[in-house]
């Protein structure tokens, strides 16, 4: 028996299955968090609307920036970041591509209104995006 037979004897797949996804979801973990910090970030404090087409205004949804999370679905071995849908305000799918949204008033109305894109999500994924191979060397993998 060679010594190249023993090492391959005692290789334990499920052991180097669970450390290659450990891994994984710590490095998209870590660019999910860098992600979600740049989008919030670009929503800045301005008076008035933002330009169409830059991220929205932080003082036209606050919401919209402390509503923004990532989370790592492990069924899909993939990270998720983006605002949560919440009750009273700019539908956050409308801030991002454009279109129709409803608001729902406390007298229970819905008011809606059509939206021009303010992408934020899109544009933070498309700056970090880049450093991805620089969370896998953080995460060990």
């Amino acid at each position: 028996m060679s010594a190249d037979f023993k090492v391959l004897a005692f290789f334990d797949r499920k052991k180097v299955a669970a450390e290659t996804d450990r891994r994984t979801r710590k490095a998209l973990s870590r660019l999910g968090a860098r992600v979600r910090q740049t989008a919030t970030r670009s929503m800045r404090r301005r008076k008035g609307k933002s330009p169409v087409g830059s991220p929205p205004s932080a003082h036209d949804n606050p919401l919209l920036k402390k509503l923004t999370f990532f989370t790592w679905d492990s069924a899909t071995r993939s990270v998720v970041v983006g605002p949560i849908p919440f009750g009273r305000g700019t539908a956050p799918a409308a801030q991002e591509y454009g279109g129709q949204a409803g608001v729902r008033l406390p007298d229970g109305r819905i008011v809606r209104g059509t939206f021009k894109p303010r992408p934020f999500m899109a544009p933070a994924l498309k700056a970090e995006l880049p450093h991805l191979g620089e969370c896998f060397a953080a995460a060990g993998a």
